[in-house]
């Protein structure tokens, strides 16, 4: 009686997969599955010539396998499987091969592709009586995001790795070619082993673009070849700064992980930082009340109405278009404060000498900036003001804009003809909810309250208020965090797993729903755990090893 009771148990708790982002198509079964001890990943002839980021992700797979120790979230951690699992089949090998005709590059290169260009569909089988499995893609970054699927699917009791749910049978590939994730090290420094610790995180749920915000009016934290004077003044000291090689480790170690890095070099507004090196590069340079002059403290914009600011700056980033790989370069252009123009001499008189406006000249300079990317092959990315609230002809409709402000003005953006990247504060913002941050205020709140849940921003449809027309326009979504409160001692709580929740709604589509994600992200959130990571618990531990249980209407 109580054997048939567990298996009752065992077959009714295996239809609570655990795979995350919910793959496009999925059929599973619910016989059990042992993972051989002699298991292994070949590669089929059709990776001829595999890349060494192919070789090691496999080494990292098999031994993730037998190293993540992850019990299932159930009562008893797996107990209940042994009555199914000790009878069941060893799977042996699972098979990596390409599709006929395929070209066999790096994980890396295919992953720094321009995104229409990125392949990150596969299939996966697992059959259910031990013959091997395959993983069966047109390129190796499709057989990477296989393979952390298949990562997913295995659980650990008492030595024996099983996975629950076999058959399975997946067809797969993102809905939206963009899914991200914004850090900013800017406001306070990060190592970069933290940055590698969050780039590890991000691949497991599939994020495929780690948006590095990098410098800010508190810190310019880069070296630049030919402009190390901005970090060797800008940082906050000679070891918190990002050296040419810091950056060739974070790209490659992200290009291995199937993730591109996208820089940031805001302009002209929040370059306060360049004054430290170039007082005579900024207007309005710690000017005070700080609050007139500037989104936050300090204050000091780029006075883009000077000739040699502008070339200055456009040189500066054909220098970092030659550092980073990645098809997109942001320039910014967001909280540009207009009055420190106004009260800046400088600036007045030069636009008084020309008869030129203040818009004109920030045509100019974009024009400027935005010439030496596209020279370099490089496509700008820009925050959404610069479409909305300024009339910049310079602004090519190739140009990407990231809405920020609210999802309400992505449709402004769409009507413009311009390609937008969902990163709207109001779904997406980390940092909200935490409080206000700006001193001698005690009824401070954050300016975006409340706090942003996962199950909110898993609810997004980045396809609202958009006509059909325009649904190619979008290219997917990233969850941002800005450091005004954060710092390496809390980095993952307060990324991890909310982060994931865009994960899943940019890969798998919008519609999800909430009660059944809940289960398969504790999943993620308890696996990340085993592999170091500090993920805020969802629900209490009695909540998260009894699925539903914890429901509002239960």
């Amino acid at each position: 009686m109580l054997l048939s009771a567990a298996i009752v148990a065992f077959a009714t708790a295996a239809r609570v997969h655990a795979l995350w982002p919910l793959p496009r198509s999925l059929s599973e079964g619910t016989t059990a599955l042992r993972l051989a001890p002699a298991f292994h990943i070949t590669l089929a002839p059709s990776v001829h010539g595999a890349p060494a980021d192919l070789y090691e992700a496999i080494l990292r797979t098999e031994t993730q396998l037998w190293t993540d120790d992850l019990g299932r979230l159930v009562i008893g951690r797996g107990a209940g499987d042994v009555s199914a699992f000790e009878a069941a089949a060893h799977l042996s090998e699972l098979t990596l091969e390409l599709d006929a005709g395929s070209t066999v590059l790096s994980i890396t290169e295919e992953a720094q592709k321009p995104i229409e260009q990125r392949n990150e569909a596969y299939t996966l089988s697992v059959p259910s009586n031990g013959s091997a499995a395959t993983i069966t893609a047109s390129s190796t970054l499709g057989l990477f995001r296989g393979l952390t699927t298949f990562g997913q699917l295995w659980y650990e009791y008492e030595g024996t790795v099983y996975a629950v749910n076999t058959p399975v049978e997946i067809e797969d590939s993102p809905a939206y070619p963009y899914r991200g994730l914004l850090l900013d090290t800017a406001r306070n420094y990060f190592a970069v082993s933290d940055i590698l610790h969050t780039i590890d995180a991000a691949s497991m749920v599939k994020i495929n673009e780690f948006h590095w915000h990098v410098v800010d009016s508190q810190s310019f934290p880069l070296e630049v070849p030919g402009y190390t004077e901005l970090a060797a003044y800008g940082a906050y000291s000679p070891q918190m700064v990002y050296t040419p090689s810091d950056v060739e480790t974070i790209i490659s170690y992200a290009g291995a992980r199937g993730i591109d890095v996208l820089v940031e070099i805001d302009t002209p507004g929040h370059t306060a930082a360049f004054a430290d090196a170039h007082p005579d590069f900024v207007a309005c340079n710690q000017a005070r009340p700080w609050a007139d002059f500037a989104a936050e403290p300090p204050a000091g914009q780029l006075r883009l109405a000077n000739d040699t600011v502008k070339e200055y700056v456009a040189g500066l980033f054909s220098a970092i278009a030659e550092m980073f790989p990645s098809s997109m370069v942001s320039t910014g252009g967001d909280e540009v404060n207009t009055n420190c123009y106004d009260q800046d001499p400088e600036t007045q008189a030069l636009l008084n000498a020309t008869g030129l406006t203040l818009e004109s000249v920030y045509d100019d300079f974009t024009a400027a900036t935005h010439g030496a990317l596209v020279a370099a092959g490089k496509t700008p990315a820009v925050w959404e003001e610069m479409v909305l609230d300024w009339n910049l002809t310079s602004l090519s409709n190739e140009t990407i804009v990231l809405v920020w402000i609210s999802s309400d003005d992505v449709k402004a953006v769409a009507d413009k003809g311009f390609r937008v990247i969902h990163a709207a504060s109001n779904y997406f913002y980390l940092d909200c909810g935490a409080g206000g941050w700006v001193g001698d205020y005690p009824a401070g709140n954050s300016w975006c309250d409340p706090f942003k849940t996962w199950q909110y921003s898993y609810t997004f449809d980045p396809l609202a208020n958009l006509t059909a027309d325009q649904y190619s326009l979008i290219l997917g979504g990233q969850h941002n965090l800005w450091t005004e409160q954060s710092s390496p001692s809390n980095l993952d709580p307060i990324v991890w797993p909310r982060a994931a929740s865009s994960a899943e709604v940019f890969w798998s589509g919008a519609g999800g729903n909430v009660t059944s994600a809940l289960p398969r992200l504790h999943d993620v959130s308890f696996r990340m755990q085993q592999r170091g990571i500090h993920t805020i618990p969802l629900q209490p531990y009695w909540c998260a090893i009894r699925p539903d249980e914890c429901d509002l209407n239960w």
